[in-house]
């Protein structure tokens, strides 16, 4: 057994020392767990392979860090940022086909890298499924125009397992952008001249950005200004390992103000309302079927909702495999539940002052003073004393946790999201203030059943959503905290994370929430992108997720008594919600939970059936 040990961390050493090498980077930290590999900032995470170090589980960890040495070595994430495409499936595979070059340039000078970074590439496919897909439209399209690339700069054909998959569409993209990517070979070398090809080669594909903004003209919704770029920083690197055809989150830039500035029309929110004031006596406040801001755009739609499911986290898996993966949630983020617990002991001390009872005394009616009965023994011509308490500021609080539970949140951010949302439900249930945990993704990457359903009808246009939605209930508001911490193991099971689509989640709690009876009511998003769905976006505009999305955040923040605020790990969400942060490294998570939390229940400004504060909008140093 020792020497199994001895042999592992060997191959530790020596892998962190190559990547090193390969990077001309020193003092890049590597460290090795049960994560998938991901680069950030200056520390490279890699799995860690069996303790017999089998062939193929070392090729692929070797392929993963020579990925992330590439990317490090030949990648400038600010010029790749100052021109990547907004439009979601354009900068697909912009970021696709610049990580097919940085790989290109390594395997074209050593053989040995181009073998790792075969293997990796090979067990992605394998994991995407590519070789179950029989049409052309079930394929994504960044992976197979990357693959595409890479044929074209470095003479290797696509893995096995990648195939069949860019069988499916290179004729099609042979007849689009054949002569294109033959300048991608003469510019490799140079970033700037090659995102400029590229760039001209999205445009041939006929996903320039620019139709999603001609799409609404009117209203200035998901529009762009140059002066807002994506912001580069660690979310961008943490996708890096990742290879080719790998799934990222697609962020669009928008306006600064967004559309969640700015109120729409009452008569298409609120429909068959007359008041300025849209609490309807007797009826619950509910967002309408199809609210929109322009009447020329489709309306957000799901094209089947039969296969969705709302389902409680115990019933995905048997209890022995939850405490399994609570024990595992527990080893690998124990080095943090200190520092974020001592963070929840000050906001529950905070929360306990604003609770303590205050009372007036000597009063001449009220309850009786027993603690004074003592001097009318004493005394029998000494009046009786009664106190009477004083009404506490603090109203009923029920706070609603919505974590991201897609693909790209695997790994570390996850495992701090579970860990920090514990020991705040712990935290705030001693104050009396109640807490929900729910999580959201899809049942299938790609699409669904729902998706299945739309090819058999015969592929109609404007189909709308084509995913069948997962919402997972972790802890419910009424459930005690010892009962529901098990659960929380469940996000770091294997194959749970897929797809994300935020605007239905975000309306899916904010539902249970108006179902609650507590007074003040806070809704808190935890999310590390802007809603993708592989599948949707394929057949509908490329800001279809996103606009619904805002529409949703606009909604609520103007017309709902829910509280609504976000926390974005790596992924710039103030250009959708009023009340927001962003944090550039998930061990952040705590405390800005926690803070952000004490924020709002120190600000007495806030009114019940209105958000309230103003606007705050600032980035996490």
């Amino acid at each position: 057994m020792a020497g199994h040990d001895n042999r592992v961390e060997e191959f530790r050493r020596v892998t962190a020392a190559a990547l090193r090498a390969v990077a001309r980077h020193s003092d890049l930290q590597v460290n090795f767990g049960t994560e998938t590999a991901q680069l950030r900032g200056e520390e490279a995470q890699l799995p860690l392979p069996s303790r017999n170090l089998p062939a193929k589980e070392v090729s692929l960890v070797r392929g993963e860090a020579d990925a992330i040495a590439l990317r490090v070595r030949h990648h400038n994430a600010q010029l790749h940022n100052a021109n990547c495409p907004r439009n979601a499936a354009a900068r697909a595979v912009y970021d696709a086909v610049e990580q097919a070059r940085v790989e290109a340039i390594g395997a074209r000078r050593m053989s040995g890298v181009a073998e790792n970074l075969e293997t990796a590439l090979e067990e992605h496919c394998r994991i995407q499924g590519y070789t179950r897909m029989t049409e052309r439209e079930q394929a994504p399209i960044a992976p197979a125009v990357a693959m595409l690339v890479r044929e074209l700069l470095t003479g290797a054909p696509p893995p096995p397992s990648g195939k069949h998959m860019v069988d499916l569409w290179r004729p099609w993209l042979e007849t689009k952008i054949g002569k294109r990517m033959e300048r991608l070979l003469e510019e490799i070398g140079d970033q700037s001249a090659y995102s400029e090809c590229v760039r001209d080669l999205i445009e041939d594909l006929g996903l320039v950005e620019d139709s999603a903004a001609e799409e609404e003209p009117e209203t200035g919704d998901d529009q762009s200004g140059d002066d807002n770029p994506d912001q580069p920083g660690e979310n961008d690197e943490a996708q890096q390992p990742q290879s080719m055809g790998d799934r990222e989150e697609i962020t669009a830039d928008s306006d600064e103000d967004g559309e969640a500035e700015s109120e729409p029309a009452e008569g298409d929110l609120m429909p068959g309302t007359g008041d300025d004031d849209p609490e309807m006596p007797g009826e619950p406040w509910r967002p309408p079927e199809n609210f929109r801001n322009d009447p020329n755009l489709p309306h957000y739609k799901a094209y089947l909702t039969t296969f969705d499911e709302v389902i409680e986290a115990s019933d995905l898996c048997d209890a022995e495999e939850l405490a399994r993966l609570r024990h595992q949630l527990d080893q690998q983020i124990q080095h943090l539940q200190s520092v974020i617990a001592r963070l929840a002991n000050r906001l529950q001390r905070r929360l306990l002052a604003k609770q303590s009872r205050d009372w007036q005394f000597d009063l001449e009616e009220g309850l009786l003073d027993t603690a004074r009965l003592a001097r009318v023994v004493a005394n029998p011509t000494h009046p009786l004393s009664f106190k009477l308490e004083n009404d506490t500021d603090f109203r009923d609080t029920v706070v609603s946790l919505l974590i991201d539970n897609s693909g790209s949140m695997r790994g570390r951010p996850i495992s701090v999201a579970a860990v920090s949302a514990d020991i705040l439900a712990r935290t705030l249930e001693r104050c009396g203030v109640k807490v929900e945990i729910l999580g959201f993704t899809t049942r299938a990457w790609k699409g669904g059943q729902a998706r299945e359903r739309w090819l058999s009808d015969g592929k109609p246009p404007n189909p709308g959503r084509l995913n069948d939605l997962r919402h997972i209930i972790y802890k419910a508001a009424d459930a005690p905290w010892r009962r529901a911490r098990r659960n929380l193991g469940l996000m770091l099971r294997e194959g749970l994370l897929k797809e994300n689509i935020d605007g239905e989640a975000l309306l899916w709690a904010h539902e249970r929430l108006l179902a609650r009876h507590e007074q003040r009511r806070i809704l808190m998003v935890i999310s590390d992108g802007a809603p993708v769905d592989d599948s949707t976006l394929s057949v509908n505009p490329g800001n279809y997720l996103e606009r619904h999305l805002r529409e949703a955040i606009a909604w609520i923040e103007n017309y709902s008594p829910v509280e609504l605020l976000a926390i974005g790990i790596g992924h710039d969400v103030t250009r959708y919600y009023r009340r927001a942060v962003t944090i550039v490294d998930a061990e952040q998570l705590g405390g800005t939970m926690m803070d952000q939390l004490a924020e709002l229940f120190d600000d007495e400004e806030t009114t019940p059936g209105r958000p309230g504060p103003s606007p705050r909008r600032r980035r996490a140093a």
